[in-house]
């Protein structure tokens, strides 16, 4: 029987992820008897004492590693951390607030075993706020568009994947990691079983507007240049916008139809074409940026500490370039 790897970020997660980690223990011996699993918890720098939570873990569940990374690198950090450590043929991923349907873990992992790769739990109704419903749409339509994936796919933060696939995954060492790009660089066998959304067991998500827009510019600058081609497009259009306004001009010189153009058509169009190319100019300067970022070696994410049952603390500090 293969082994399982249960892989969650925590943050802000002290009250729930024990909750978390006794269901996980509850479908595996209610469902899978006898199999193998283990579960990777990573602190992903929480200001609350969520990683006094993960050591107790550690120290009473001999299938639980803690991973506490030395400052916050984000979610899919985080989970790319955890990937590094994990050692199963099936990884599971899963966020730390319960609103993962576990008890639908064998669907996803029947629909695994079909063939796929990579199979997600598809949502119908999403229990989250308006604005993180909205971020979550932007997300799937960006990713749509930049990525290429399979007709009519549906993703979530709950799916399971195969070994390999995740150890692809890890094989990305840039500091600008997106998930769902890793995945579909890596295969297009990828499936998807509908299922219920629960509502969070505390708090709300950690995902603010500022963290969103950087999560959307990994998608949009780590795995295509579909936006400066977007800009050599639009640069195409307004250059001969203005090439058939200046034969329009010249017709209207020669047919003595000259007439004083409007002051505030002017600057509109100077305002319009002046902010997208200080648009485009940003664009190109993000990924000039990210490029010079990722030249320095800067790390995905920096390992403090593990500790498990087997070895309490495995070194001082990993670093994942």
């Amino acid at each position: 029987m293969p082994k399982f790897s249960f892989v969650i970020p925590c943050y802000r997660s002290e009250n729930t992820i024990t909750t978390v980690v006794e269901e996980i223990k509850s479908e595996m011996a209610a469902k899978r008897p006898g199999d193998n699993y283990e579960i990777v918890l990573v602190n992903d720098c929480s200001p609350d004492n969520v990683w006094s939570v993960i050591e107790k873990l550690a120290e009473t569940e001999n299938n639980v590693i803690g991973i506490n990374l030395a400052k916050n690198f984000g979610q899919h950090s985080a989970l790319l951390a955890g990937y590094g450590k994990c050692s199963g043929e099936y990884v599971v991923s899963l966020d730390d607030d319960g609103q993962a349907p576990l008890d639908s873990l064998n669907d996803l992992i029947a629909k695994l075993e079909e063939g796929y790769d990579v199979v997600y739990a598809y949502y119908h109704e999403i229990k989250q706020n308006l604005f993180r419903r909205f971020g979550s749409w932007m997300a799937g339509l960006m990713g749509k568009f930049m990525l290429d994936p399979p007709k009519d796919m549906k993703g979530s933060s709950f799916y399971v994947a195969r070994g390999f696939v995740i150890r692809e995954m890890c094989n990305y060492k840039n500091a600008f990691p997106y998930l769902v790009g890793l995945v579909l660089r890596t295969t297009r066998k990828i499936a998807w079983v509908e299922t219920n959304h629960r509502s969070r067991l505390q708090g709300a998500s950690g995902y603010s507007f500022v963290r969103l827009l950087g999560l959307w510019l990994n998608g949009f600058t780590a795995f295509s240049v579909k936006p400066l081609r977007l800009s050599t497009f639009l640069g195409f259009f307004f250059a001969f916008l203005g090439f058939a306004f200046s034969i329009l001009v010249v017709v209207r010189r020669l047919l003595g139809l000259t007439t004083v153009d409007g002051w505030s058509t002017i600057i509109a169009l100077i305002l319009i074409i002046g902010g997208l190319i200080l648009m485009m100019l940003g664009l190109i300067g993000e990924y000039i940026g990210r490029i010079y970022i990722c030249i320095n070696d800067s790390p995905q994410y920096v390992i403090k500490e593990i500790k498990s049952q087997n070895n309490r603390i495995k070194g001082l500090t990993e670093i994942a370039r």
